[in-house]
């Protein structure tokens, strides 16, 4: 077997690994680009995994899970939403709180379902395509959910970019004083950026067990949550920047995983820590590179409400 014979396996087990991720950091930046942040996205991605989970389980659909998954993460961040944008709570206090919420309520509830599985997704090969000498391997024979995951970053990139709402969006994260006095609706464009953000992290909690274990275990999301967050800022809040920060965070990931596999000496604590370190070291970086100044100028801070 040749280098090129693992490295293919590898970078499709990236592709996959790094999707939920993907769905996660684009639903972060959807929300910061209102000039909202949510750091309670490892709890959303948790419920909305449970969520999808057991709407599968029960109704027989995977479809219908993953949609129950992305629902179900948009609610849950809605008490983020009604926290800082109905009472102007602190943003970071309630995010926090709403991991805690999150990981709590999906301890709880799931603890009867653990090692049960559901229906899922499974990999479907696209015809043609599939058969590209090595990219075909990597992109093109994975599950439906992966696929769906290719083509949301250009579309929230066209979206911010090319249309009035996501123009008027980005204004909010930005000028919200400005944006006030032109006409627009502060606190509806954060309600749109916090829901849809948490949808998105929600689906990515519902890819994990609907296609990436296909059963329910305690902390299924692993600390993907936090990484989502981290890639934010290493993303420059790009879609397209996002895409690479997941893959290469699931790349490590399942490179991790393979390690043990393989048995070898390094102690699995270590390489279980590794993509976490990697995390550290991305803010580092982003820091030093003055990533952290591209932030939409009100992130974080509540908008005053009209007089």
């Amino acid at each position: 077997m040749t280098w090129w014979d693992m490295l293919v396996p590898l970078l499709a087990a990236a592709v996959q690994s790094g999707t939920p991720i993907l769905f996660a950091t684009l639903g972060e930046i959807f929300t910061e680009r209102a000039g909202v942040l949510n750091l309670g996205v490892e709890g959303v991605m948790l419920a909305g995994a449970l969520a999808g989970f057991l709407t599968s389980m029960w109704s027989g659909s995977p479809v219908l899970g993953f949609a129950a998954g992305g629902f179900f993460g948009a609610g849950l961040a809605g008490i983020h939403g009604l926290v800082c944008i109905a009472f102007s709570g602190n943003q970071v206090v309630s995010g926090l709180a709403l991991t805690i919420l999150g990981i709590g309520l999906a301890d709880y509830l799931g603890t009867p379902f653990i090692g049960q599985s559901a229906p899922g997704f499974v990999p479907v090969p696209i015809p043609g395509l599939s058969e590209i000498p090595a990219v075909g391997a990597i992109l093109f024979r994975q599950d439906p959910l992966v696929y769906v995951s290719y083509a949301v970053p250009p579309l929230m990139w066209l979206f911010f970019r090319n249309t009035r709402w996501g123009l008027r969006l980005r204004s909010v994260g930005e000028y919200p004083h400005a944006a006030a006095a032109a006409g627009l609706n502060v606190s509806a464009f954060r309600w749109a950026g916090v829901l849809v953000g948490g949808f998105l992290c929600g689906l990515g909690g519902a890819y994990l067990s609907l296609a990436y274990t296909h059963l329910w275990t305690s902390g299924l999301s692993a600390g993907r949550g936090w990484i989502a967050v981290a890639l934010v800022i290493f993303a420059f809040w790009h879609p397209g920047r996002a895409v690479l920060g997941a893959y290469f965070f699931g790349g490590v990931m399942a490179f991790q995983f393979r390690l043990q596999a393989t048995g070898t000496h390094i102690p699995s604590s270590l390489l279980l820590m590794l993509p976490y370190a990697l995390t550290i070291l991305v803010l580092v970086f982003s820091s030093w590179r003055g990533r952290g100044d591209r932030a939409p100028a009100f992130l974080g801070v509540n908008a005053e409400p009209a007089e």
